[in-house]
């Protein structure tokens, strides 16, 4: 039994522990937030790997993740094309969101292993293992582990001391994102949406939306809700922090949190999609109480192993979302360390192993999602609608199952 440390609590994390404590390892995990973080996020396409894996984190069979859908609709929006059914797609997802799988994957962890408040500083480690060094309020502590596996996000401080010159790249368009309760909308919403992958494609823009669970997790008729990504240009500089200022002046250089986003640009924000939508969608995006939006990043690594501590998830790659791979991505990296460990024991050895297998992979699906992205980024840059769009293909190619795409 090896002791492994795993720095982040967010979805990554509590996939490596459960896996890893199933193993037979002692695991324990580091969480930087306070209190519950099952509101956070919104929708999440699933894939076969996500769904297996989470049987083998020990989820019981049959326990309900979220909505299935079974068709994918575009819609026109502005212009002569306004509502009009622009193309429709068979194909069966599907579809669940942040906080049940948090939800679901916390419940499985025993009492004592989820640690939260703990603010990871540094680490340093030795051919025997790794000290990791925590703050929480005014203690400080050093935790000793064989393995440490950081799934801190985006922003991950175990990998600005590995690897800093691994950044996130700014690709020039925001993604406004928000839920929408069923009972709210009208009858005629529902009826051209709700039950579908629904898209829109306004000039140099993207909008996509799918059914959720609803409050308490509810799935029933009238007590779901519909998840909406609108991507929209907003070149660096004055536009993007324009978006990330607070109603108080305070820029938010590094994101914006939900509660945070200001009333006025959210405001602009509905104006632009009543003008540009088709009217499904510029009214579930009126009626939800709470749209945040998130800057589009890219994040590829060169390495993700250093000695005796190897990144995963979020840590490791970013890819943008029209991949819809984020969480299956990191439940394949919780996967594939847990089996190098099994196999090699919990030595730099195994990490390797991980690494050779999931560099490469990582790497092909940030580029995937960067010519997916491609379109927004290049109206973005150059304020014209310079790739022209079919939308049978982007349907085709958004959030699939890259199990089922051909190389």
């Amino acid at each position: 039994m090896a002791r492994i440390l795993i720095i982040g609590g967010s979805l990554g994390g509590l996939m490596a522990a459960n896996l890893l404590l199933r193993a037979g390892h002692e695991v324990t995990v580091l969480e930087k937030a306070h209190g519950a973080l099952d509101g956070r996020g919104a929708g999440i396409v699933t894939h076969g790997a996500l769904v297996s894996g989470l049987a083998r984190c020990g989820l019981a069979e049959g326990i309900a993740l979220g909505i299935t859908v079974h068709k994918r609709v575009t819609l026109g929006g502005a212009g002569a094309q306004q509502h009009a059914v622009l193309g429709e797609m068979e194909m069966t997802q599907l579809f669940t969101s942040w906080g049940r799988l948090y939800q679901l994957l916390h419940g499985l962890l025993p009492e004592g292993v989820y640690r939260q408040g703990m603010t990871v500083e540094r680490f340093e480690q030795d051919a025997a293992g790794v000290q990791v060094h925590a703050v929480s309020g005014a203690e400080r502590s050093v935790w000793q582990a064989d393995l440490v596996i950081a799934s801190d996000g985006i922003r991950s401080v175990v990998r600005q001391q590995m690897f800093p010159q691994a950044q996130p790249d700014y690709a020039g368009y925001v993604g406004w994102r928000g839920v929408c309760e069923e009972s709210l909308l009208s009858q005629r919403t529902l009826d051209a949406v709700f039950d579908t992958f629904g898209f829109c494609l306004p000039p140099g823009e993207q909008l996509i939306g799918y059914p959720v669970a609803g409050p308490g997790q509810r799935t029933g008729v009238g007590e779901r809700a519909y998840n909406f990504v609108w991507y929209r240009p907003a070149p660096q500089g004055p536009a993007l922090n324009g978006l990330l200022t607070d109603d108080l002046g305070v820029l938010h250089p590094q994101g914006i949190a939900p509660n945070k986003v200001s009333a006025a640009n959210v405001a602009v924000m509905r104006a632009k999609a009543r003008r540009l939508l088709a009217r499904p969608f510029a009214e579930i995006i009126e009626k939800t109480s709470h749209p945040f939006l998130q800057p589009i990043y890219d994040l590829s690594s060169d390495a993700l192993v250093q000695g005796r501590v190897a990144l995963m998830g979020d840590a490791a790659f970013v890819a943008r979302p029209h991949v819809g791979m984020g969480v299956t991505k990191a439940m394949q990296d919780a996967l594939a360390l847990t089996d190098a460990i099994t196999n090699d024991g919990a030595t730099p050895q195994a990490l390797k192993a991980y690494e050779k297998l999931r560099l490469p992979e990582g790497q092909q699906v940030v580029a995937r999602g960067r010519r997916l992205g491609a379109y927004m980024q290049a109206s973005a840059q150059h304020n014209s609608d310079t790739i022209a769009r079919d939308a049978h293909s982007v349907m085709r190619e958004t959030a699939v199952d890259l199990d089922l795409v051909p190389a």
